[in-house]
């Protein structure tokens, strides 16, 4: 067997601009038309514009009266009280000077008054209402439009449909929305060592949880996940599962298997259809891979578990969010340090960590593992908030010390 290619050293930049340029380049996923009801976690692949003013019409934001302002000039005022307007209604009562109207919140403000006095500042009155403290003109009223107005655009393209997003969609009168097509991910974890969960493991075997674990995140992603497959460490065995994965797939992630050991088949395999891997200025996750299978873009990780996770999180989610032209707006966030650990120089690490805060309210990151980052301790991901992200010339952090977070 022939010895592995020398690899090349890059920065986490340089690898990932790398995978975005020879894996995606100006590749965009279709687009298709859902109901409203259906959309949450999609990604827009188109603008979504207000059907109409929001709020439609001019609203009492309290339960109380509506009045003509100029009524209120000499305190305290009586007003009679000539009709009542309850949400929903869809009454307009006249109100001439020296009456009122009782309101609820969000019913439509008659035409003639201009204010609405809450029920707090009255005697209460249901047939005349005196008004105790004056209200500046306007106040508590929601104007037509003062939300959005007709037109006005709600979520643009790349916006993830949140719940958030979703409300606010629907109160803008939107019924469909366009989204990007989801992905379609092959996922494989590559090891004769591999079994299923819940399996009796016999000596040298360990239970299969990378694929596990890239499956659940892709659907969170909104991927239509293909596997996890487990495939074993035969070439022959190997390529006929990677042919089975990629058919029809948008994208095939790969863990293990990539080192430069005599049995790392996704290396062995992938190199000699034209792949090439990379060592990463990472810790964990060093050896890194990539190609094309079957014009596939592949994407192989590590197979330690934190390396694989920490990988996707790096490397893998930048790919998906390209493919569905996703808006990425989070920026670094800075935390406090709430033990401390020993990183390796010349290499930035990514620390899985819990998150809290301190007496003095300073968020605050405590790694999940008493020994920091490893890259084979599965469990301390469980617990993760974060990652604390150490830079390359550090070699270590104390308590206290400001780091830079990455949230999950």
């Amino acid at each position: 067997m022939s010895a592995p290619a020398p690899r090349v050293l890059l920065t986490v930049e340089e690898y990932l601009d790398e995978l975005l340029t020879e894996l995606v380049g100006d590749t965009v996923l279709g687009t298709e038309v859902v109901p409203l009801a259906e959309a949450l976690g999609r990604v827009l692949a188109q603008p979504v514009h207000a059907a109409g003013d929001v709020p439609a019409f001019a609203n009492s934001a309290m339960d109380g009266y509506a009045v003509r302002h100029d009524d209120l000039h000499t305190l305290p005022a009586s007003l009679a009280v000539v009709g009542a307007v309850p949400a929903g209604s869809g009454d307009d009562p006249a109100i001439r000077p020296g009456e009122c109207v009782r309101i609820m919140t969000g019913a439509p403000l008659p035409t003639d008054a201009d204010t609405v006095v809450p029920v707090e500042m009255t005697d209460a009155g249901t047939e005349t209402v005196t008004i105790l403290e004056e209200r500046a003109r306007g106040q508590h009223v929601r104007d037509a439009g003062e939300d959005v107005r007709a037109g006005d655009v709600v979520a643009d393209a790349g916006v993830t449909i949140t719940g958030r997003v979703l409300g606010s969609l629907a109160a803008a009168g939107t019924a469909t929305v366009t989204v990007r097509r989801r992905p379609v991910v092959g996922i494989a974890a590559t090891g004769d060592e591999l079994i299923a969960p819940g399996g009796e493991l016999q000596r040298g075997q360990i239970f299969e949880s990378n694929g596990t674990h890239l499956a659940a995140t892709l659907t969170e992603l909104g991927a239509q996940v293909r596997g996890p497959a487990v495939l074993a460490d035969d070439t022959d065995a190997f390529t006929a599962g990677l042919d089975e994965l990629a058919g029809g797939a948008d994208l095939v992630l790969l863990t293990g298997g990539v080192s430069v050991g005599d049995f790392d088949v996704s290396r062995i395999v992938l190199e000699q259809s034209g792949g090439v891997f990379r060592h990463v200025r990472m810790q964990p996750g060093k050896p890194q891979g990539r190609a094309r299978w079957r014009g596939v873009p592949v994407l192989a990780l590590p197979g330690n578990p934190v390396s694989t996770a920490i990988s996707f999180e790096v490397f893998g989610r930048p790919l998906v969010d390209a493919l569905l032209g996703r808006s990425t707006t989070e920026g670094p966030t800075r935390a406090v340090a709430g033990a401390g650990w020993r990183s390796p120089s010349g290499r930035r690490q990514y620390v899985p960590v819990r998150l809290g805060s301190d007496e003095t309210g300073r968020l605050v990151a405590t790694p999940t593992h008493r020994r920091g980052s490893a890259s084979h301790m599965v469990t301390s991901l469980a617990g993760a908030q974060a990652l604390a992200v150490v830079a390359e010339q550090t070699e270590g952090v104390e308590p206290g010390d400001l780091v830079q977070i990455r949230s999950l």
